[in-house]
């Protein structure tokens, strides 16, 4: 796996996707017994999903006032939510499978699951990962990339220039192994400059957590923006403009990702090395290709248009596809239609597919309104009168979402209908509940199997970085984003439409 990343950087986004995340994980943890000692090891890993599953069967059965679909949508909901945490399996196979199961016992009918892969958000992101493919075939986000960065002349300097180009990478690739994908390249480039194990750690941190960061500056940025904010549309009638979430989310991404890039600083460099000077490989100064240029120019214009929507009307979905259809145009196009589809991750485009329709079934069999009364019932959270309270305990459930959902797309699924059936039942704004939950569950810094991006660069041959020294960032970082959220909310969040 190490060498595959190693050697080929273009391609790992898309091997990544067609794993799972715990499979990688535990690829990489099993110790290297003999076969014969292994015959059995499945019987092993089976034991905690089967009895979790026997426990979660007997639990829905146990309700008196749950209707026949609401039981079986819990069921299937809580045996994706069982195999995604315990096992190796596919996270789209998954979902896919607990879709199946539920049709084929009535919990819903066939047609939501053709509906759910005909949605705007499938569409979108195919659009966006043809969009993605093209900025990363022409090279486009690499060299503005190592332009920027071969400006620093020193490690504190090239880690702030690092953080700024960074950031905007979440407006034009929608996935954020797609972004690492993309900036693997320069991070060798800058491990080979530094020549420092401590060093090369810092930016090997630095870079995964920019990127993860950064995710809730753009609409985009992730699938599971794009999953909240259908439920959003669903559940409260309402959703959130691609203008509006870069006003929401923007200034904070911008903040967290500084504030980031500082105590990376301050905790894995002295200052000796933060004054080091580095000579990095020149940029390349060739004017850019034509084919660079129509990509730039294309994504320009449909950022422009992303932001215009309620000026013209055409839905970024819309926009994204025409995007596409231009980019893979035959011999006016930077590639073609057929890499162009190859650019398309879908994996994840199913297991966006599969998700959306148990997370519709849990709302239209009124499972996801029966566990939010009885959970919220007994925290004593529907009893309480204090906005500071609830944006507590919102804060504090989505940023530790991760440690035991590490699919960030599950986390929207499972926690996105309990938090606007909380707004509902407190009579709070739904898009301010909706936001800050997302602002919490884009949070995944602890683990590096919360996330493909810290995976890619932990697994990258030579020195990177060690489980422990992300804990050690997490335990600081997660401090910071809970405070951060918590200013943001009452010096800016709440002024512009986002009061509880």
């Amino acid at each position: 796996m190490n060498k595959a990343l190693a050697t080929k950087p273009s391609n790992s986004m898309g091997s990544l996707h067609n794993q799972s995340v715990w499979a990688k994980f535990e690829q990489k943890q099993l110790p290297t017994s003999p076969k014969v000692k292994r015959k059995w090891r499945w019987v092993v890993d089976a034991i905690l999903p089967l009895t979790l599953t026997t426990v979660a069967l007997v639990a829905v059965l146990l309700p008196a006032s749950l209707p026949t679909a609401a039981r079986l949508s819990l069921f299937a909901f809580a045996l994706a939510v069982i195999l995604w945490s315990t096992t190796s399996l596919n996270a789209a196979y998954v979902a896919l499978t607990a879709v199946i199961l539920l049709i084929l016992t009535g919990g819903t009918s066939q047609e939501k699951l053709y509906e759910a892969l005909a949605s705007d958000v499938i569409w979108l992101m195919i659009g966006a990962f043809i969009l993605g493919g093209a900025v990363q075939q022409t090279g486009l986000a690499a060299r503005l990339t190592q332009l920027v960065v071969s400006r620093g002349r020193t490690v504190s300097s090239l880690l702030w220039l690092l953080t700024t180009i960074l950031i905007p990478l979440s407006f034009i690739i929608p996935s954020t192994s797609g972004r690492a994908a993309v900036v693997i390249p320069v991070f060798r480039s800058l491990a080979n400059a530094a020549n420092d194990t401590k060093i090369t750690r810092a930016i090997a941190l630095l870079m995964p957590t920019i990127i993860l960061v950064s995710t809730i500056g753009s609409l985009i940025g992730a699938g599971s923006h794009l999953i909240a904010n259908d439920l959003l549309s669903q559940i409260a009638n309402v959703h959130i403009s691609f203008a509006q979430w870069v006003l929401y989310g923007m200034p904070f991404g911008i903040v967290a990702s500084y504030a980031s890039c500082w105590v990376i600083m301050r905790l894995f460099l002295d200052k000796n090395r933060l004054q080091r000077q580095l000579q990095l490989p020149a940029s390349d100064n060739k004017a850019l290709s034509k084919s660079e240029w129509q990509t730039l120019i294309i994504v320009a214009v449909m950022v422009m248009l992303w932001l215009t929507e309620s000026w013209h009307g055409l839905e970024i979905a819309t926009v994204t596809v025409v995007g596409s259809l231009v980019l893979t145009a035959p011999s006016i196009g930077v590639l073609s239609w057929k890499n162009g589809l190859k650019a398309v991750s879908w994996n994840l485009v199913i297991f966006v597919g599969a998700a959306l329709v148990l997370g519709k079934a849990l709302i239209e069999s009124g499972a996801a309104q029966w566990i939010i009364d009885r959970l919220f019932t007994i925290s004593g959270i529907v009893n309480t009168e204090s906005h500071l309270l609830i944006l507590l305990v919102l804060t504090l459930i989505s940023l530790t979402s991760h440690i035991y959902m590490t699919s960030h797309t599950a986390r929207a699924v499972a926690l996105v209908p309990a938090m606007l059936y909380l707004a509902s039942s407190l009579k709070l704004n739904p898009t301010a509940v909706l936001f800050l939950s997302t602002v919490g569950m884009d949070y995944c810094l602890t683990f590096p199997v919360s996330s493909k991006a810290l995976l890619m660069f932990q697994e990258l041959e030579g020195e990177t970085y060690k489980g422990a020294d992300l804990l050690r960032l997490s335990s600081v970082m997660l401090l910071i984003h809970l405070v951060l959220i918590l200013i943001f909310y009452y010096g800016y969040w709440r002024w512009i439409g986002l009061a509880l």
